[in-house]
């Protein structure tokens, strides 16, 4: 028989527990950009993946990516073929004028408008030959606009091949089989490797790479693939990889650390077709190159492909489950005791 202070007393036990748990207990904090979220707590980019079981096919896209092949940290400070190292991103407010944008690909792009600033910083500079990626956060929207091969025809008007606009507050996907300004039909954004979060010592979202051959098809959150390689021991769009547990990266300088328990805790998602293991970021000036070439001690070896499917509660949401706790045994225990039955 319980004493009656003590039943007195758990009610609010109970509800300073509930409190405390918050709707994703254990989960660290979502990544933040410009005052936003950047994709909600529980989104697929945001989800761990080191306890996640090892995907089927994991050797035979180890194998096609490159066991031996190193990693390649595609950002840094300074210039390459006269633009920066990376994709940049730009920020604009809610006065931001927009521009009429006409896509090559239409049919799978967001018409827009799109609020693109003077001078946008673009993928590879203004004169570039590339991917020409733009990315614009509207931070008072919290939407996230994504061009590819965007080139300007007047101050208000471009043309791209394709165009994504997210909500980044939500979870919702592109319909599927759409691209977006990424062969993934995914958003870019999410997956940079960005100085702010190294300097803060962590990085709680996968990372965007690439790989010179994939299959011609794509598994969620994938929307899209860009491939004509039927073989199985080519990977997906969208499939997730990791750092193994047993890689020891305490050897690596500390701002490489950080990246490499990222992609040990959050893995890689494979977004493009590109050059092998290359890892996307942000450019910035405050880079140290030298230190981040370290992450060429990494080799496709030191991987393992994951399979994320547990996690999907719908396939056309981001949105992932959410994982037995440890706080939920607790509070079953605790309205036990409050209905005076014992545990």
């Amino acid at each position: 028989m319980h004493h009656p202070c003590c039943r007195a007393f758990l009610p609010a036990l109970l509800l300073s527990v509930v409190l405390a748990a918050g709707p994703w207990s254990g989960a660290a904090a979502a990544p933040t950009i410009t005052g936003c979220p950047l994709l909600p707590a529980d989104n697929i980019w945001n989800a761990p993946v080191d306890a996640l079981p090892v995907a089927a096919q994991s050797e035979a896209y180890i194998d096609t990516i490159g066991r031996t092949t190193t990693l390649h940290p595609d950002f840094g400070s300074g210039t390459w073929n006269g633009g920066p190292i990376g994709i940049p991103y730009n920020v604009v407010g809610a006065g931001q004028e927009m521009s009429a944008v006409t896509f090559l690909y239409a049919a799978e792009s967001d018409p827009g408008p799109y609020p693109i600033p003077a001078d946008p910083l673009i993928e590879g500079g203004p004169a570039a030959d590339g991917d020409r990626h733009i990315l614009i956060v509207d931070r008072d929207a919290c939407r996230l606009y994504e061009l590819y091969d965007a080139r300007p025809e007047t101050t208000v008007s471009w043309t791209a091949g394709s165009g994504a606009i997210y909500d980044l507050r939500a979870n919702t996907l592109r319909p599927d089989g759409w691209t977006s300004a990424d062969a993934a039909g995914l958003p870019i954004l999410p997956g940079l490797v960005r100085y702010e979060e190294v300097a803060a010592g962590t990085i709680n979202h996968a990372l965007r790479f690439t790989a010179a051959q994939t299959r011609n098809t794509h598994l969620w959150p994938a929307r899209h693939h860009a491939s004509d390689l039927a073989g199985s021991q080519y990977p997906p769009m969208g499939q997730r990889f990791r750092l193994k547990a047993d890689v020891d990266i305490s050897g690596l300088p500390p701002a490489v650390q950080v990246i490499a328990l990222a992609m040990q805790k959050y893995g890689l998602i494979l977004a493009d077709n590109g050059s092998d293991w290359y890892i996307s970021g942000v450019p910035d000036e405050r880079w140290d190159n030298d230190i981040l070439r370290e992450l060429n001690r990494l080799r496709g070896d030191d991987f393992e492909a994951v399979d994320v499917s547990s996690l999907m509660l719908h396939q056309d949401s981001g949105q992932v489950k959410l994982p037995s706790l440890p706080v939920r045994r607790s509070l079953s225990w605790l309205m036990l005791l409050l209905s005076g039955s014992p545990p």
